[in-house]
């Protein structure tokens, strides 16, 4: 028994409105294989969103925790110097008091020397210029090194402001870890939430495909009519299917032997239908993402070079008239709305 009515128009740029209205009832169901190919790009993009946000946060975590090992690597040799140049310098400042108190013992042992009346007058005195100028000497000497002890009091002033700055950055870098931890969390929770509502909209696509599918196979089984028309240039897979689009329609799907029959019975030349694995690499899917069940194969698919990745119909007298090759071939395209 003849399950369906199918009627074949090519479309040369002139049909009537009134053919267009007898042939094109099935619109409703174009519009729900474009709905579903809408929620699956909606969902693959932002799965894409939620990884690139994620590197961002690891890369952005990294660098700013190798910036603060660095800022405490510096200041710690910076403090280690300064903490080996004071005590050098105290040891020396230590050792120039000694001497001079050494000297200056020195000194008033020979003034004492100087009084007693069995020491040389001449004598006492050369030795007391002699010991005044060491001790100029060594007063000069010590207002050096007291100046260089400011420069140096100075300049530790400045290594502890430099300390206490370096101290609050890390304090900040460290505030701004902690802030970015709390923003990983929540963009993480967000992706969370994300991959969840992509779990969803993936069962509701599927639940959709299935309920096109049921829609798809009572309708086969009912008399109501289809919208067939033929491509007029011979062009690839891909720009056939664009050619169909842009009439309101796509390839045609073929899910039923009677279906098969019908369009094998007009077809004179070879021609593209709506099964290919582009999209899917291995696994030949129609235009709708439907996975191929059962097929009308002339023989076996043979995939020849590995590239044979589109489907033709061949006008054979056999409805096994299916055949794989190169989707880049030059083919008419059977449409369907």
């Amino acid at each position: 028994m003849k399950s369906g009515r199918y009627t074949l128009n090519t479309v040369n740029g002139g049909t009537t409105e009134s053919q267009t209205q007898s042939l094109c009832q099935d619109e409703g169901e174009a519009r729900v294989c474009r709905g579903s190919r809408c929620l699956v790009w909606m969902t693959v993009c932002l799965g894409i969103i939620c990884v690139l946000l994620l590197v961002f946060i690891i890369l952005h975590h990294i660098s700013i925790t190798a910036e603060r090992e660095s800022l405490f690597k510096s200041n710690k040799n910076t403090a280690e110097e300064f903490n080996q140049t004071i005590n050098r310098l105290q040891d020396e400042n230590t050792n120039q008091m000694t001497e001079k108190d050494h000297l200056k013992n020195n000194f008033n042992s020979l003034s004492q020397k100087n009084l007693e009346p069995q020491t040389s007058a001449k004598d006492l005195t050369d030795e007391k210029i002699q010991l005044q100028n060491n001790l100029n000497s060594l007063s000069q000497k010590n207002l050096e090194l007291e100046t260089r002890v400011k420069d140096l009091t100075t300049k530790k002033s400045q290594l502890q402001g430099s300390f206490d700055s370096l101290s609050q950055k890390n304090l900040n870098l460290e505030t701004r870890v902690k802030d970015l931890t709390a923003e990983k969390s929540q963009l993480q929770g967000s992706v969370d939430d994300l991959n969840k509502k992509k779990q969803e909209l993936e069962r509701k696509v599927t639940s959709l495909s299935e309920e096109l599918k049921r829609e798809k196979s009572k309708q086969g089984n009912l008399s109501g009519p289809v919208c067939l028309f033929k491509s007029n240039e011979l062009k690839s897979w891909s720009e056939s299917r664009q050619y169909c689009r842009n009439h309101g329609g796509d390839l045609v799907i073929i899910d039923t032997e009677e279906k098969q029959k019908s369009i094998s019975s007009f077809i004179k030349e070879r021609v593209w239908i709506g099964l290919s694995k582009i999209e899917n690499k291995g696994n030949m899917k129609w235009v709708d993402n439907s996975t191929l069940k059962d097929g009308f194969w002339y023989e076996q698919r043979n995939n020849a070079g590995g590239n044979e990745d589109c489907v033709e119909l061949m006008p054979l007298d056999t409805i096994q008239n299916w055949n794989d090759l190169p989707c880049s071939e030059k083919r008419k395209g059977i449409c369907e709305k």
